[in-house]
């Protein structure tokens, strides 16, 4: 039987009315389960590792997304730095960096984007201590022993980091210039790779960010022979600093920021603001970044772009007096 006109129109419109409910729900999961990728240009088991994967439940719960962490370390980091500057500014791709990313533009000739004039600075999350370690093989236990054992073998001894130009590699040489030492750098693809050769003995020691090594110190496989704090530590209190074993111009940290790519609204900067902010006051996060030694210190968004540029003086300077060449 043939409907009327008007009728088999209202059919229509009932129908299309259905489906374009039924769609709505449908669209709505579909853009909640949109996944926020952290891309870290540091290998797994570094400190800005741990720090992300510590937080990525809490970070999760205040984006209201799935949070998924990739790791890519290559080029030093700047693989990673390379992925974000080419990522949509929708706020769904992120990174955690360190200090590696304001120290690139002194060390590298021809990088493949601006720092940080490609990213949009989100927060300076805090810090995180570095600690000098050592094989637990190396016949020395604290900074007096391990710099005559380093003056005493003059540029025999190799010191790893994870990759030319980090802020580990500058730590380390910035210890051998206040120690008025030499030893071999030796750099790796990620600091994973080259805590597995310290403690196998293939390198005999290194400057880290304390939560890659902690449990590696711990077990005793690891020796720490000091922290580049100002102050000892309260997760690590029987670790003394260098300047109170007589290395008073040596004090370095790390710190960790969140970077988004060139472009983000503001209204988009500030929403991932206040999620940063969230996660990183979550009652477990603090406990996990106060265990791992971490300072929680978190700037607006412009604070830290403020100190992008600060930083980008400040570490060209270091890299002039620590003698190291861009390539």
């Amino acid at each position: 039987m043939t409907l009327p006109t008007t009728r088999r129109q209202l059919m229509r419109q009932a129908l299309a009315t259905t489906l374009a409910a039924a769609a709505v729900p449908a669209l709505a999961q579909t853009a909640g389960e949109k996944t926020v990728r952290f891309v870290l240009p540091n290998a797994t088991g570094s400190g800005v590792d741990a720090i992300t994967r510590a937080a990525q439940p809490a970070l999760a719960k205040a984006l209201g997304h799935a949070v998924v962490v990739e790791n890519q370390p290559g080029a030093g980091g700047v693989l990673g730095l390379q992925t974000l500057a080419r990522s949509a500014p929708d706020g769904f791709t992120l990174s955690v960096v360190s200090n590696n990313v304001v120290i690139f533009p002194s060390v590298i000739k021809s990088l493949p984007f601006d720092m940080p004039g490609d990213f949009t600075p989100i927060a300076i999350v805090g810090s995180t201590p570095i600690v000098l370690v050592v094989n637990k093989n190396v016949p020395a236990s604290n900074s007096k022993e391990f710099v005559a054992l380093l003056k005493s073998r003059p540029g025999q001894l190799n010191f790893g980091s994870g990759g030319n130009g980090t802020i580990l590699h500058l730590a380390g040489e910035m210890f051998l210039d206040e120690a008025g030492a030499t030893a071999k750098h030796i750099p790796y693809k990620g600091v994973g790779p080259m805590v597995t050769d310290l403690i196998g003995g293939q390198i005999e020691f290194a400057t880290v960010a304390l939560p890659s090594v902690q449990q590696h110190i711990a077990s005793g496989a690891l020796k720490a022979i000091g922290v580049g704090t100002a102050q000892r530590i309260a997760a690590a209190p029987s670790i003394p600093t260098f300047v109170e074993q007589g290395l008073p111009g040596y004090v370095m940290e790390a710190w960790f920021a969140v970077l988004g790519p060139k472009g983000l609204p503001p209204a988009e900067v500030k929403r991932l603001h206040d999620a940063v902010v969230a996660a990183f006051n979550d009652p477990a996060v603090k406990e996990t970044m106060a265990r791992q030694g971490n300072t929680i210190a978190i700037s607006t968004p412009e604070q830290a772009a403020q100190s992008f540029r600060r930083e980008l003086a400040k570490y060209a300077a270091l890299v002039k007096k620590a003698g190291l060449e861009a390539n």
